[in-house]
């Protein structure tokens, strides 16, 4: 409906400030010229919305607009709260569970509850990691650096001092995304492999963009090399396959038998203990180097119960 978009135009621009035609048309899935007669219609409303040309023109609401009604209706509630109780069970923090209780209080007993409820249990990497969460937290909103003994994947163990931006879980691990003075580069540090974390008394010596944007170009520069793999697995294991590898299946044969394509980081564990525990029911066929990856660490195995 046109006031639901209307709505939503007013709230998008509010939360992102200058916002071009075109986003603003891929967001609301509706053509520029019916986002340019929403604009007038807005302005009519009394939302004094401005509009500047050029390169990085666009709509912008003034800063001495405010929304004084609610916005927010029940069912936005709960998906509110869905979203804080998903959070709660990963990351036990004093002020996440506040606001929870305060948007508890202003929704009240009444309206829909949940029909979804996320668990994201698995995120407690450790019995110290909500402690971590926190302490580096504090760093941030502190704006504070923070020095840390951190392991790489090849286990030389160097200290760090950075600039800490957020913390985000992604590829099956929690990252603290920083900026290194002495790299002067952004870079993302894995939880698990930091040791003898503290917080110092310096500074940020560096004026950084939002963590949203910075997390976002840092997922478009994926700098972590890939590897293309082909396996044929055995039909009693597709739904573990897929599920654990993911990737896509190229091809199925009479038997039930397929054949499963990877585009996977290199580096990264995960895959290839699954591969590995996949026994004689998964085939690599391609490449060469990861066959005899799998063949020694066969071979390995074989010699720790063999001596």
């Amino acid at each position: 409906m046109k006031i639901d978009r209307l709505l939503g135009i007013t709230i998008f621009l509010l939360n992102r400030g200058k916002v071009n035609a075109r986003i603003l048309s891929e967001k609301f899935e509706v053509s520029q010229r019916t986002i340019q007669r929403d604009i007038e219609d807005l302005n009519l409303s009394g939302i004094p919305i401005v509009s500047t040309y050029g390169a990085n023109g666009g709509y912008e609401i003034l800063d001495t607009f405010k929304m004084e009604r609610q916005a927010a209706c029940d069912s936005d509630y709960t998906f509110i709260l869905t979203a804080l109780k998903g959070l709660l069970t990963a990351y036990d923090n004093p002020k996440v569970k506040a606001v929870f209780e305060k948007i508890l209080s202003v929704r009240g007993n009444g309206g829909n509850s949940s029909n979804i409820f996320l668990d994201f249990g698995v995120l407690r990497e450790g019995v110290d990691t909500s402690k971590l969460l926190n302490l580096l937290d504090s760093a941030i909103s502190a704006k504070k650096a923070v020095s840390f003994d951190y392991t790489n994947a090849d286990g030389i163990t160097r200290n760090h001092e950075v600039e800490p931006i957020a913390l985000t879980y992604k590829w099956y691990s929690w990252y603290l995304l920083a900026f290194s003075n002495y790299k002067k580069d952004y870079r993302l540090y894995k939880l698990v492999r930091m040791a003898n974390i503290k917080v110092t008394n310096h500074p940020f010596l560096q004026d950084h963009q939002s963590a949203d944007m910075l997390i976002n170009e840092h997922a478009a520069e994926d700098d972590r090399k890939y590897i293309d793999i082909k396996l044929r697995c055995r039909a009693e294991i597709k739904m573990l396959a897929i599920e654990y590898l993911k990737g896509n299946v190229e091809k199925e044969f009479d038997d039930g038998d397929f054949i499963l394509n990877l585009h996977l980081p290199e580096n990264e564990h995960f895959w290839f203990g699954t591969i590995l525990a996949l026994g004689n029911k998964a085939e690599v066929l391609k490449p060469e180097s990861l066959k005899q990856r799998l063949c020694e660490k066969a071979k390995e195995i074989l010699d720790i119960y063999h001596e």
